[in-house]
């Protein structure tokens, strides 16, 4: 998640082209997950009886087109995939969508992590978790973002179960080839997605590692204001403050220079006006400052030249995130936040006389949701329950989170009496809490437990 700052139809080519298509299934059946759990038990016992390929394996499914990609790290290949999905599991007449996928093979007998991706994913990579074990990968993209999208994007059919149903598909069907102990893993909105997925298929993954994952709780969760008014050293927090007093107190000066930057940029404000963006960026400075683990040494005095001060803001908040294409890209996001996912809001107190364009109150929040769509906010009563069955049952799981992150405010707590590891690490943020900036001994934990859950040692960097 910034913060997030995280082919439809068929066409037919010849058998050796680039995409694959596939045989129809004679009888009628109208549930897709019956489609899937049969042809996920065909293609297992073939694989294993006639030792197929992988490409092989995929050319038998219904309903999936690939392509060979390139991918230098892999020994056994990599594929992109669309795979069709019901628009809703349960009625599954209602439509379909056709969701990206990359799949990257090493040993279809050995592990393999799902990344379970929060938005987008315009390319297959190499994740850290994958690398760090010697897996085999399959990349999701999440449904509504990127290629993963319907002819008509009805918001109805975007929510956290049916993300989940779509993973569980997927881990279903290529369950048939990748035959070994399977590992969720996903970062920031990829991470909560790790954690909701393994709520509703608990049975899915041997494991579960999220990222620098939030659990929010509330459309604006309190917790990160407690988070904000206590990170870092006094000084550093009062030199935030004061950078963004400096900016509203001379505040026609600083919209004038970003006014001239933004053109330059060529950014568009009609969702929200210039002078509203220019205050929603301010207000955000601190949340940004900390989630990006930005050097309170770089911060320059109140009374610099206002150039510098703004050189500065543009580097770590500034009015792209507000701009129409920060809200076009992040549409799904902000709805998904609006209906489940809960968020984060602005405290607007200290700034009493100098904002123009913002009412004082109620607390702006962070949510913005497409056209202005007014949604229903479900109270927070989803992440309120997986949050409480995580806490009773959410055994194997690794919680990865930087100390200075702003999202680690709401992130799932250490509990010991859970099987799980939980990692704040010190100094790292969003973008820098990762395994490899783990010391020696955290990393030979993590190594040891995932080599006793997934019954069967790592190969990878881990091992090294």
């Amino acid at each position: 998640m910034r913060k997030p700052r995280y082919c439809r139809g068929f066409f037919l080519l010849p058998m050796d082209g680039v995409w694959g298509t596939f045989r129809a299934m004679k009888q009628s059946i109208k549930r897709w997950g019956a489609v899937l759990l049969f042809v996920c038990g065909l293609y297992a016992a073939w694989s294993q009886s006639e030792g197929g390929t992988c490409s092989d394996f995929l050319f038998d499914l219904q309903d999936v087109r690939f392509e060979a990609i390139e991918a230098p790290w892999a020994t056994g290949g990599a594929w992109e995939l669309r795979i069709k999905q019901p628009l809703d599991h349960a009625n599954p007449e209602v439509g379909s969508f056709y969701q990206r996928v990359y799949v990257t093979e090493f040993d279809p007998s050995g592990p393999t992590v799902m990344v379970t991706e929060g938005y987008d994913r315009g390319r297959n990579y190499p994740s850290e978790l994958a690398s760090a074990i010697g897996a085999n990968q399959v990349i999701v993209e999440h449904r509504f973002y990127g290629a993963s999208v319907p002819d008509s994007l009805d918001y109805t059919y975007l929510n956290i179960e049916q993300a989940a149903q779509d993973l569980h598909r997927i881990r279903t069907v290529l369950g048939g080839y990748f035959t070994g102990p399977w590992v969720a893993s996903g970062i920031s909105k990829g991470g909560q997605t790790t954690i909701f997925y393994r709520y509703f298929f608990p049975d899915d993954v041997a494991a579960s590692v999220p990222y620098v994952a939030p659990v929010n709780l509330a459309l604006e969760d309190e917790r990160i204001y407690e988070f904000l008014n206590e990170v870092g050293t006094r000084k550093c927090r009062k030199d935030i403050a004061a950078i963004q007093r400096r900016i509203l107190t001379d505040y026609d000066a600083s919209l004038v220079r970003l006014k001239w930057h933004a053109k330059g940029q060529g950014l568009r404000f009609n969702y929200l006006t210039v002078e509203e963006a220019f205050e929603y960026a301010v207000l955000e400075y601190p949340f940004s400052f900390w989630q990006w683990g930005a050097d309170c040494g770089d911060i320059p005095e109140a009374d610099a030249p206002l150039d510098d001060i703004l050189d500065h803001f543009l580097e770590v908040s500034g009015l792209a995130f507000f701009s129409d294409d920060g809200m076009e890209d992040y549409a799904s996001h902000y709805y998904q936040c609006a209906v489940e996912y809960g968020y984060y809001g602005y405290e607007t107190e200290p700034f009493e006389g100098l904002l123009r364009a913002l009412p004082m109150s109620p607390h702006h929040s962070a949510i913005f949701t497409p056209n202005h769509l007014e949604v229903p906010y479900d109270g927070g009563a989803l992440a309120q329950t997986v949050y409480d069955w995580v806490e009773t049952n959410g055994d194997e799981f690794i919680y990865i989170n930087g100390a200075l992150d702003t999202w680690s405010a709401t992130a799932m707590p250490p509990n010991a009496d859970r099987d799980a590891l939980y990692y704040f690490l010190d100094g790292q943020s969003h973008g820098t809490a990762r395994i490899r900036n783990m010391s020696d001994a955290q990393r030979a934990e993590v190594k040891e437990a995932l080599e006793r859950w997934l019954g069967a040692p790592v190969v990878g960097s881990l091992a090294e």
